[in-house]
């Protein structure tokens, strides 16, 4: 008879429910993989149980989440852990604003749970279907220049270890903790885990369309001024429907900016609430979510706040005099600086500018030459999108990259979680 790691009889297959050479792709069409092994545990013994069960055959693990991510993170042919049996909140704390979940909780299941304990998540992207612990492993974010990503918010993780154990990060561990809150699921499988939230609060929403001279007017002053400021700029009049957003019922959208400001309002009663499109005004988590029901795909990068206006309008300037035929509205977004080290906002506070487009289409050039215009920013990426990193890359923009790959080293040591791609990047 074999046994797991830890002198206990081992299965022949994992316990929880699997399949074999099923396929896996993910949201956007663009990422495959035909793992060994697809596992969905139901509880934290079914997923200790598959991780043993990797290590004894020799086979490599990875997570996947929702399949929102547009690089290729999730890849292997091994075991692809499916975390959606995990989902539940499972503590919260009024005084000290903290709550804990299952690693598969979706985004939007912490919306009600919380609200009923008089909190909420600090701030949320444009789609909410993300599993939590791969938001956390990609730093995925909302916009707000005082406002962090999910991985900022980090407080606390349960997790598998490439020894097949189960071990806890808090935050009294700060060097393994930073490792922890960006990790591209290349420290272990992630359980549960614990963020920093606030007191629940309502938004006011006030969407605009400006021309480019007066977007770029206002430009520090719409960052400053408001709780949450983003923007999405039109390279055509069809741009907004291509992201089924309604655009300006007076004007032509091309070359204009479908903007969105959220403030902070005070509610005594929930009878003032309102749904009216462009003036909303309800709870912060049915706010933030702002539809992009429809598949793409998304280069996003990251500059220093400072350099965002000149970066935003060298993407312009790249679509109009080469691409014109891209017609996806351009995002721009606001992320505060954060501590973790393979975050896209260590040290920096940053200009998300997001280009999308559309499944089946060419648009690799496109890419790859936007890309190489915002070099000269030093941009980092967004994990869960298609960019085009590499280590030495790596190792000029994130001065922690050696901190991080030995703790990584040190939960896994064999290498149980890397991918290909991963394994290029932090192996």
């Amino acid at each position: 008879m074999t046994t797991n790691v830890s002198g206990v009889p081992a299965a022949a297959t994992p316990t929880a429910p699997f399949t074999t050479d099923a396929t896996w792709t993910n949201w956007g069409g663009n990422q495959s993989a035909t793992p060994a092994f697809t596992v969905r545990p139901g509880n934290e013994h079914e997923a200790l149980d598959a991780v043993r069960f990797a290590i004894r055959e020799g086979l490599p693990v990875r997570a996947v989440g929702s399949g929102h991510s547009s690089s290729p993170l999730v890849q292997t042919g091994g075991v692809l852990m499916d975390m959606s049996g995990l989902s539940a909140i499972t503590g919260t704390d009024r005084l000290g604003r903290r709550a804990r979940a299952l690693a598969g909780t979706t985004i939007n299941a912490f919306g009600d749970a919380l609200w009923d304990k008089g909190l909420a998540l600090s701030n949320q992207g444009d789609i909410d279907k993300q599993q939590i612990a791969g938001a956390l492993a990609t730093s995925t974010h909302g916009s707000g220049k005082d406002l962090g990503s999910f991985s900022s918010k980090l407080r606390w993780v349960k997790l598998i270890n490439g020894y097949g154990e189960i071990v806890e990060i808090g935050e009294d561990q700060i060097r393994e903790l930073r490792a922890a809150q960006t990790a591209l699921g290349t420290l272990g499988i992630f359980l549960e885990v614990e963020l920093a939230v606030e007191d629940s609060y309502y938004l006011q929403e006030e969407i605009t369309y400006p021309t480019w001279a007066e977007t770029r007017s206002t430009w520090q002053a719409d960052i400053d001024n408001n709780r949450h400021y983003s923007f999405l700029w039109c390279p055509g009049d069809d741009s907004c429907e291509l992201l089924d957003l309604p655009g300006s019922p007076d004007h032509s959208m091309g070359g204009r900016s479908y903007t969105k400001r959220y403030n902070a309002a005070s509610v005594q009663d929930e009878s003032q609430l309102s749904t009216v499109e462009g003036d909303r005004l309800d709870r912060s988590y049915r706010i933030y979510p702002g539809g992009f029901t429809t598949q793409f795909h998304e280069l996003e990068y990251f500059v220093r706040s400072e350099d965002g206006l000149v970066a935003v309008e060298a993407i312009q300037e790249l679509i109009r005099s080469r691409y014109p035929e891209q017609k996806y509205p351009v995002e721009v977004r606001w992320v505060k600086s954060d501590d973790a080290y393979m975050s896209q906002f260590q040290g920096r506070d940053s200009t998300v500018i997001t280009l999308t487009t559309e499944p089946g289409t060419d648009y690799w050039q496109f890419f790859r030459d936007a890309d190489a215009v915002l070099q000269e920013f030093e941009p980092r990426a967004h994990w869960g999108k298609i960019h085009f990193m590499t280590r030495s890359r790596l190792e000029r923009l994130y001065p922690e990259l050696d901190t991080f790959i030995q703790v990584r080293r040190e939960f896994d040591p064999k290498g149980m979680f890397l991918n290909d791609h991963t394994r290029s990047l932090l192996g």
